[in-house]
């Protein structure tokens, strides 16, 4: 049983994300908050009563503590609780930070029931979740912008190899391990050691992580792909 915490603050969502989880068998709301200061309440008591959960559905804007500061906080204090940030077309600069934070992915707030139940299944298992409009959005705002000059790159990323390139390029454009592997003609064990690889290198925790810094330095991927 995945047990699921729904931090949001309109009324509304708030029921009808809880009515979607509870008619999935294998989902189970253990909490409810209006906001980051309430999440990070339920959490103290949910962990003290052996409920804690195991993956939290995120909103961005909300009063008293917003889902970009509560993602930090949680992260931080939780860290075995993975964050589902949900989110609108309007709110890619929070999304950024609330990944750099430690979310595990982003989802748009109307994105299909069925889907939002199998994303909250592939963040408990450990996987990372993009929506491809926001990123596309993401990647669209950080082309626009003047490219960095190669003395601010991130720590490490020019010395990966042509292959750890093509990768991380790959996970920028918000490729599953799957498909980097299909794309590359690589097995999915030598994509994840890629992977592996590249956060050694660049001294990052996990793949939201890279995507991150692999967007931000979009224009240097792809002039060296």
């Amino acid at each position: 049983m995945i047990q699921v915490l729904i931090v949001e603050d309109q009324d509304i969502i708030r029921r009808g994300l809880k009515t979607l989880i509870r008619s999935k068998s294998d989902l189970h709301v253990v909490g409810e908050a209006s906001n980051g200061q309430e999440a990070l309440e339920q959490l103290t008591s949910l962990h003290s009563q052996d409920q804690a959960p195991d993956v939290i559905l995120m909103d961005i804007r909300m009063p008293i503590m917003d889902g970009v500061m509560a993602t930090q906080k949680i992260c931080q204090q939780f860290p075995s609780s993975k964050i589902l940030i949900l989110t609108t077309f309007d709110d890619t600069e929070y999304v950024s930070e609330a990944l750099r934070f430690g979310a595990k992915g982003y989802l748009l707030k109307d994105t299909p029931s069925e889907e939002l139940a199998e994303v909250i299944r592939m963040i408990h298992r450990g996987y990372t979740q993009f929506s491809p409009g926001i990123l596309e959005k993401m990647m669209a705002t950080v082309s626009a912008s003047a490219t960095k000059p190669s003395a601010e790159l991130p720590p490490g990323l020019a010395e990966l190899t042509a292959r750890e390139r093509q990768v991380l390029l790959l996970i920028a454009k918000g490729a599953t391990n799957r498909e980097i592997a299909e794309s590359l003609f690589l097995s999915p064990g030598t994509v994840r050691d890629h992977i592996s690889n590249i956060l050694g290198r660049l001294n990052l925790h996990d793949r939201t992580q890279a995507a991150i810094v692999a967007v931000s330095c979009l224009d240097w991927l792809e002039d060296r792909n």
